[in-house]
């Protein structure tokens, strides 16, 4: 895909969504943290549903910790890996009191320290919390990618660069949610929109639909 046709896809996703952010509820570092941790293989409803109830008596380290495992548990038991989900936002609480003063690090290294995060969940936290032009790559991200030819990569890492390399700088920041949102919604897994795609004339993916 050339230069121009990219610049084209992100100006139209721009003038769609001026002001993407994610659909997880949070109101502060540490609850978007939280939430993102929860998201693995769950969607961004289910966890909504229940860290409404959780942030409402715990969103801080140190009230989480204080609920223990078999507290966070009764609020998270609806979510896929509620176990071992519930067991790892403790100890993350514990580092983040006893070693980071109660706050979440704006750290790379620092945050995929944390029991339970890799490097989509640093960045999402990284973007989203605190503005970075990191770009976490979520299956919706590396598909939309790869079918519209934007970044096409054979992983999630290899997607990632290819972004971080051609997405200008006045997108980086938006892009991660504008791709998230166009795979959630419009360029779906098993039969994509094509039809109502606002970048379908622009999109190099060949087995395109009517819909």
């Amino acid at each position: 895909m050339n230069k121009q046709k990219r610049l084209e896809i992100l100006s139209r996703l721009r003038e769609n969504n001026p002001h993407p952010t994610t659909e997880l509820n949070f109101n502060n570092p540490f609850e978007l943290l939280i939430a993102v941790l929860l998201s693995a293989q769950a969607t961004d409803v289910g966890v909504n549903k229940a860290t409404g109830p959780l942030f409402a008596v715990a969103n801080n380290p140190a009230d989480m910790l204080a609920l223990g495992v078999d507290g966070v548990k009764d609020y998270i038991k609806t979510i896929g890996l509620f176990n071992t989900k519930a067991e790892n936002v403790i100890k993350t609480c514990r580092i983040l009191v006893e070693q980071h003063a109660g706050q979440v690090p704006e750290d790379r290294e620092a945050l995929e320290a944390l029991p339970g995060v890799g490097r989509k969940t640093a960045n999402v936290v990284l973007n989203t919390a605190f503005g970075w032009p990191t770009i976490a790559v979520d299956t919706h991200i590396f598909r939309v990618s790869n079918r519209t030819k934007l970044a096409p990569g054979k992983n999630v890492v290899d997607v990632e660069q290819k972004l971080i390399k051609v997405v200008p700088a006045e997108f980086k920041v938006d892009v991660h949610h504008w791709l998230i949102l166009h795979g959630r919604y419009t360029c779906i897994a098993r039969k994509p929109r094509c039809g109502s795609c606002i970048i379908e004339d622009l999109c190099e993916f060949k087995e395109k639909t009517e819909i």
